[in-house]
């Protein structure tokens, strides 16, 4: 009998043993990514994998939808938002590890109009014309938000007249639930001007799409924030995935996909000391 229960001993101290080795080394980590991080993240992605062997599954989407989703019980080790608002949202649930979120890059909007521009839109008062077909994303997404906001400021501004904002939301044909939807039917010639980031103007989109700059006074910086979530089974290494975008490489990679490099700082330290183990 002795013997037996020392081999059934032995069996589970080997599955144990096992099982810790498989959290310390996982073959894929979860980031659920805001959709105009699409390419800089996939890039960033394989360069995490070719360096560790750790896979990285992406869910990019609007930075809502995966807010949500978060909520409704998905699970992710690491979230990326295009905004505070959807950061934040999960901070007040207890989902994240507060301490591991920094802002790591920004971004802003411009138009994006179809490639030779055949609305023949030429700056912000041409939105306004009558007829005109615009599309942006809804007010819950990110890109959206902003693109509202922009269009309050303009329709503040007593240079663009007192109708301004009415005419140009009447000309809003589409509100779109990703910004990879608004680009695409831009690209596609569906629509003769829509909301995009600065970043969604890619090289590979160049040849499909022109981009009109909004100046500053107008615009709105977007502060991108990136942090582990509370029930990562891996914490330490979505730390790694995190140090990564925001080293040399990330940033150079983040430049190349039109996003502005900032000088990464954590949003909000809470007591937790796993995860402030994590960010250190």
């Amino acid at each position: 009998m002795i013997k037996k229960h020392l081999f059934v001993a032995l069996i589970a101290a080997q599955v144990l043993a096992s099982s810790a080795g498989f959290a310390e080394e996982p073959k894929e980590l979860t980031v659920f990514t805001a959709a105009s991080l699409t390419g800089a993240f996939g890039e960033i992605g394989q360069l995490y994998t070719n360096e560790t062997n750790i896979n990285v599954a992406f869910n990019f989407d609007g930075s809502q939808n995966l807010r949500t989703q978060i909520e409704n019980g998905a699970y992710a080790d690491v979230f990326a938002s295009a905004n505070m608002l959807q950061m934040n949202a999960l901070k007040r649930i207890l989902l994240m590890n507060n301490s591991s979120i920094i802002v790591f890059t920004e971004n802003k909007l411009s138009l994006i109009v179809p490639k030779g521009n055949p609305a023949k839109i030429s700056n912000l008062t041409d939105l306004a014309k009558p007829g005109l077909k615009i599309i942006m994303g809804t007010k819950d997404l990110p890109v959206g938000d902003y693109a509202l906001q922009i269009i309050n400021r303009l329709g503040n501004d007593s240079a663009y007249g007192p109708d301004y904002k009415a005419r140009v939301m009447a000309n809003i044909i589409s509100q779109e639930t990703t910004v990879n939807y608004v680009v695409t039917k831009v690209a596609l010639g569906e629509t003769d001007v829509g909301f995009a980031w600065v970043s969604d103007v890619t090289e590979d989109l160049a040849s499909r799409v022109d981009k009109i700059d909004i100046l500053d006074e107008y615009n709105v910086i977007a502060k991108y924030p990136l942090g582990v979530l509370k029930d990562s089974k891996y914490p330490a290494k979505s730390q790694e995935f995190i140090n990564l975008v925001t080293s040399g490489q990330g940033k150079a990679i983040l430049e190349k996909y039109g996003f502005s490099v900032v000088h990464s700082s954590p949003i909000a330290a809470a007591g937790n000391s796993a995860a402030a183990k994590a960010a250190a």
